[in-house]
């Protein structure tokens, strides 16, 4: 006789009718509202009545919001609650046909529920683990029938996430993992199925990427209000990696990476000890009032100042004064920088080898005003004015009265450094020289002038009139004064100044890229596909675009470069180009670019 899981039901009436699920912290009591709430039956167990009791509060508190946001009538109110009973034993779970647990993250508790359950519920029931971070096989090994053990990863908050990593062992039988998809689009979730590794898909890129960045802000690299701000305005992310890590609970992440870097070995995965520092201070984020940044209380989600908290009014040295602005290049880049400083009423000299090129990137700038007065941005006398604070120039003398020249040429050191020795001559004394580098050093651009000391960096991100954040890199012989005249020029040009020292990457590209590869590798090793992946980022983290949706718009060649960059600065093998990457790259694979990189493009 086959498996009562091993077949799909063919009966119109929705499967899995009645579901438990133990554990009614936070995700628990979620996961029961949007299955009640979806006609399931449910029984919420938990031990003590307290526990229940508090659970039964939160889902009133919570339909009765749905009410008054007219997501939900106030009968769907009604029968949604009156679907949900609550219990303290396990036995409760006797009829159900499938049991969700979402007991804390340690096997021992994990293995004795399922233990329980074996002698309780139904042969053919299924058992569903919510483990982000532990083995699925080595629970369902624990299990007298593990072929009907899997995972069901549901992301926080549960009743707004539309992801679920549907996790199989080598042992899960198809039939439950059947059953427990169909509940899922029934649910109104994006199912995603992933193999048993930990993390899975969405958590296993992103806490390679949380953990970075406790790195960076552990090496004092850059503050944490920057580092995220930076990811917040350079990559769209509606988070920062240090509050979501607050958000999260340290403790939950550092016992995700042990996990992760136990079956990876990976560095990268291996905890940062301010995690374990914080941890074992019982600052472990939002649930105790203070992690990375200090709330008003537990769990609350108002950051209130404390030690750290820049003071809006810390003195720093008085910057230069900057009336008019060199910008040298005539490429996309070039005509931003040069477009979003006129707007902001400064004077432009752009320059370019000819002054053919140098009028073609006026040009360009001038069809993005056209534009911006189409959509009601600016007014058409704004934009004439804009243009006309915008002298093109053939060569770089025309520098030679500019307050403050931005190089924006070819991403190459020995381009650059030609170019700053050029500006060393043309540009007056006191004049501040910037590079929009994104991956190379700035103090090799600065030790090619006479003036280290006025050399700094000044990253843009693309396109350079919508995106709000600028990274200033200071290098080791960057004068005060300098510094302070970009982060004024920052605030002139109504963008925001993050602050970072002088080595590959800065603060965006040091922890985006190392993701994008890591994503790359779940590929070439077949543990999931692109459109699993790239479903998986935007729904479960937020991501505006999927890894390989942004590979392909940034160009698989520029992001080749970067990650050998950091590679090669920081000497780690985690951070090795993935050698699917290399091998696209060598076949002129780039992206949109070329009409084909990890996906197929229409050719521009």
């Amino acid at each position: 006789m086959a498996s009562p899981l091993s077949e799909t039901p063919s009966s119109p009436q929705p499967a899995l009718r009645t579901v438990a699920v133990v554990g009614l912290g936070t995700m628990g009591t979620g996961i029961t509202e949007i299955l009640a709430r979806a006609g399931r039956d449910v029984v919420g167990i938990d031990v003590g009545e307290a526990r229940t009791a508090k659970a039964v509060a939160a889902l009133e508190t919570s339909t009765a919001r749905a009410v008054e946001r007219g997501r939900m009538t106030a009968g769907e109110r009604a029968d949604t609650l009156a679907r949900v009973t609550t219990a303290t034993e396990l036995s409760a779970a006797a009829d159900a046909d499938l049991v969700i647990e979402v007991a804390p993250e340690s096997y021992e508790i994990k293995q004795q529920i399922l233990r329980e359950l074996d002698g309780i519920v139904r042969p053919e029931a299924i058992l569903a683990t919510g483990t982000n971070a532990l083995s699925v096989t080595r629970l369902a090994a624990d299990s007298a029938h593990p072929e009907r053990v899997l995972g069901l990863h549901f992301f926080n908050p549960a009743q707004a996430m539309r992801l679920v990593e549907v996790v199989s062992s080598v042992l899960t039988s198809p039939g439950a993992v059947a059953a427990v998809t169909d509940l899922a689009l029934d649910l109104g979730k994006e199912p995603v199925a992933v193999g048993d590794r930990p993390g899975f898909v969405a958590d296993g890129l992103l806490f390679g990427y949380l953990n970075q960045a406790a790195a960076m802000y552990e090496a004092r690299y850059a503050s944490r209000e920057d580092i995220d701000a930076a990811m917040r305005l350079g990559c769209g992310l509606p988070m920062g990696p240090l509050a979501l890590l607050d958000l999260i609970g340290v403790d939950t992440a550092r016992t995700v990476l042990e996990a992760m870097y136990a079956a990876s070995q990976d560095r990268l995965h291996a905890p940062a000890p301010i995690l374990k520092q914080l941890g074992e201070a019982g600052l472990t984020g939002r649930k105790a009032g203070r992690g990375f940044y200090t709330y008003a209380a537990a769990g609350s989600d108002e950051v209130v100042p404390d030690a750290l908290t820049p003071k809006p009014d810390a003195a720093l040295v008085p910057g230069r004064a900057v009336r008019s602005v060199g910008v040298a290049g005539s490429g996309t880049m070039a005509s931003g920088i040069a477009e979003v400083f006129a707007r902001s009423g400064f004077e432009v000299v752009l320059a370019a080898r000819g002054m053919e090129k140098a009028e073609a990137a006026r040009d360009r700038i001038g069809a993005s005003l056209v534009r911006a007065v189409d959509r009601g941005r600016m007014t058409a006398e704004e934009a004439t004015g804009t243009l006309e604070r915008i002298t093109p120039a053939e060569g770089y003398d025309a520098f030679a009265d500019v307050d403050l020249a931005v190089e924006a040429v070819a991403e190459d050191l020995d381009v650059k450094r030609q170019l700053f020795a050029t500006l060393d001559k043309v540009c007056k004394p006191g004049a501040v020289l910037a590079t929009t580098t994104s991956s190379l050093p700035v103090v090799a651009c600065a030790r090619a002038t006479s003036r280290p000391q006025d050399v700094v960096g000044m990253h843009f991100f693309n396109p350079a009139p919508a995106m709000k954040l600028v990274e200033v890199v200071r290098t080791v012989l960057t004068s005060d004064d300098a510094h302070a005249t970009v982060r004024e020029v920052c605030a002139g040009i109504r963008k925001h100044p993050v602050d970072c020292g002088d080595r590959a990457g800065f603060i965006v590209n040091a922890l985006l890229f190392p993701y994008l590869n890591n994503a790359v590798k779940m590929v070439q090793e077949h543990y999931a596909s692109l459109d699993d992946i790239d479903t998986a980022m935007k729904l479960g983290g937020g991501y505006p675009m999927g890894p390989f949706e942004l590979l392909d718009v940034v160009g698989l060649d520029v992001s080749l470069a970067i990650e050998r960059v950091l590679h090669r600065e920081f000497r780690d093998p985690g951070l090795a180009p993935a050698p699917l990457l290399e091998h696209l790259v060598a076949a002129g694979c780039l992206g949109r670019k070329t009409g084909r990189g990890f996906r197929e493009h229409a050719r521009r």
